[in-house]
């Protein structure tokens, strides 16, 4: 089964299934001498995991990783990171009744179309459970990012029809979004949010929304001008992750309506170096880096996962119901705000590390 790997220089394999023991990740190209300890991978995982409020799952996994391998007398080595994450509240009996049903919005009848054989156990490879392995990746990959003066955050501004205002994407901080468990920064937008959020729980049903992720003191450079454009690696990259439907980044399509006139950012010399009086190119001109800050978005669906009755076939084609048992969000927009920065860092940590050694930078 390939496309377990992402990046070059800075790779991340995964494997596991979520109701299986755990899951296994290993981490390859980090360079050495990075200070790093399981306590530092902690915070984003502890923003990721289910049970942290009463709008996502309530499934209870403490999330806390075994360092297996890379790290010697706290410090990376520069030898392959080895991450283990055991499974402890798996109810697997929860989906015996979908063991021949497909249920709809998952990846059940595609999974089978390509391998003919699937487990059934809350969705098997395909379960967002695998993401604890990026976002512990990603919590590496921003500490050398931090180091180097890039700083990542990610933040909800639509659930639904609710939209939150941010009119500076670059001056949120981490604790204007931590201060609702919507993470929304902007505090009456949250609050409908929330609301919005346990009244579709109430009803079993979910909803979606967006999620803006915002990389500030990116240098001008990351990226490559063809196929390996720093825009179409994001893209993959938060495209990979479940549920995600859309990706912007910019002014993203609301230049389909836009003039050239109005739409261009008029480049200026600001303090010594050349930036832009505005940023609706969203950091990124010919897929490298800019210099401005890199703003984009990720539109995802809702839950697809529903405890209401819906109308699907069996494996053998033949017409039946299922409802969805287990534990699962009604809005999977508050734990993904780490999901999708941990995906934006390794993409900006792979192009820093490749920018590094174009320009011979050791």
């Amino acid at each position: 089964m390939p496309g377990n790997t992402f990046g070059k220089l800075f790779r991340v394999t995964t494997a596991g299934v979520s109701h299986g023991p755990g899951y296994l990740c290993i981490i390859d190209g980090c360079p050495s001498g990075l200070e790093l300890s399981v306590e530092d991978l902690l915070p984003d995982l502890r923003r990721r995991m289910p049970g942290q409020s009463s709008l996502v799952t309530q499934r209870k996994e403490d999330d806390v990783p075994e360092i297996w391998s890379g790290v010697f007398e706290g410090r990376t080595d520069g030898t392959p990171i080895g991450l283990l994450f055991r499974n402890a509240d798996q109810r697997s009996a929860d989906y015996s009744d979908i063991r021949d049903k497909y249920r709809p919005g998952h990846a059940d009848f595609t999974f089978d179309a390509k391998f003919g054989f699937r487990d059934y156990r809350g969705g098997g490879r395909s379960s967002a459970r695998e993401t604890i392995c990026r976002v512990a990746a990603g919590a590496i990959a921003k500490k050398l990012l931090a180091a180097a003066g890039i700083r990542i955050l990610g933040y909800v501004t639509q659930v639904g029809e609710l939209r939150a205002q941010v009119l500076d994407p670059a001056a949120i901080t981490l604790e204007q979004v931590e201060a609702s468990p919507v993470r929304c920064p902007d505090p009456t937008a949250a609050a409908q949010m929330a609301a919005l959020i346990e009244s579709v729980r109430k009803d079993q049903d979910s909803i979606g929304g967006v999620c803006e992720l915002v990389a500030v003191g990116v240098p001008a450079g990351l990226g490559e001008p063809v196929f390996d454009k720093l825009k179409a690696d994001l893209a993959k990259a938060l495209l990979s992750l479940p549920a995600v439907m859309g990706f912007e980044y910019g002014a993203g399509f609301a230049v389909a309506a836009a003039r050239g006139s109005s739409n261009n950012d008029p480049f200026v010399a600001h303090s010594g170096r050349i930036t832009t009086v505005s940023n609706r190119h969203g950091g990124m001109l010919g897929g490298i880096s800019s210099g401005m800050p890199i703003v984009c978005r990720v539109a995802l669906k809702p839950t697809s996962s529903l405890p209401r009755a819906q109308q699907t076939v069996t494996r053998a084609g033949e017409p039946t119901t299922i409802i969805t048992r287990g534990r699962h969000d009604p809005c999977l927009l508050p734990r993904f705000v780490p999901m999708g920065e941990a995906m934006v860092a390794l993409v900006l940590v792979d192009h820093w590390l490749r920018w590094r050694a174009q320009q011979g930078i050791i």
